[in-house]
C-alpha cells in the first residue's frame, strides 16, 4: 500500500481550520507554508500547529518563485467586501480586501497545484456576487481545473452553529475525482 502525503499550502490561513479538517479526516499531509498578516490569527494558528511552518506573509508581496512545492492550495479570501455583515465593496481587484482573491492567479499559474479548495460566505455566490464567482470559476477552467460547489451548513456536520459556506473544490486534469460529503 501506498501512503501518499499531501502537501499543504493555507493562503489566508486564519488558525488552519482547513488543515485541521484534514488532520480530523485522518488524510496524511504536511502543511508546507502559509500566508497571513493578522496578528492575533497568527497567534491562533502556532497555538493548533507546528511552530515550524513558514509564513509567507502578505499575499500580495509573494513571489511564486519562493514557494515550496505543493498540492493542494486552500484560499479563504477576506469575505469583508461581500459579508452580508460586511461592507458590500464587492470583489474588486486591488480595491476591496474580498479582491485580494486576484492575487491566487499568480500562485495558482505558477505553482499548478492539483487541488484548490476555497471557502467563503454564502453571499459569494448570491445575485449580487455570483457573476464574480462564475467568472472566477471560468479563469480556472481556462487553466485546466475541474470545478465543483456547494453551500454547505455547519449544523449539518454536528457543528452546534448554523452558518452557511460555499465551498469550491478544483482539481487539475487528469487527478482522482474528489467528492464532497453527502448530506
Amino acid at each position: 500500500m501506498v501512503i501518499l502525503l499531501l502537501r499543504v499550502f493555507e493562503a489566508f490561513s486564519g488558525y488552519g481550520s482547513q488543515s485541521l479538517a484534514l488532520e480530523r479526516l485522518g488524510i496524511e499531509h504536511k502543511v508546507v507554508g502559509i500566508s497571513e498578516i493578522d496578528e492575533n490569527a497568527l497567534k491562533g494558528y502556532y497555538a493548533l500547529h507546528s511552530k515550524s511552518i513558514k509564513n509567507f506573509g502578505d499575499i500580495s508581496q509573494i513571489s511564486p518563485t519562493d514557494l515550496p512545492k505543493f498540492d493542494l492550495f486552500t484560499y479563504s479570501f477576506p469575505c469583508t467586501s461581500i459579508s452580508l455583515t460586511g461592507k458590500m465593496e464587492g470583489i474588486e481587484r486591488g480595491k476591496t480586501s474580498s479582491g485580494l482573491l486576484y492575487e491566487c492567479e499568480r500562485i495558482i499559474e505558477y505553482c499548478r497545484p492539483k487541488y484548490l479548495l476555497m471557502e467563503n460566505v454564502k453571499s459569494l455566490v448570491g445575485s449580487r456576487y455570483k457573476g464574480k464567482f462564475e467568472e472566477w470559476l471560468k479563469y480556472l477552467e481556462s487553466l485546466g481545473y475541474k470545478n465543483q460547489w456547494f453551500v454547505l451548513n455547519a449544523r449539518d456536520f454536528d457543528v452546534p452553529q448554523n452558518r452557511e459556506r460555499v465551498f469550491c473544490v478544483s482539481e487539475l486534469d487528469n487527478q482522482p475525482n474528489l467528492m464532497f460529503p453527502k448530506l
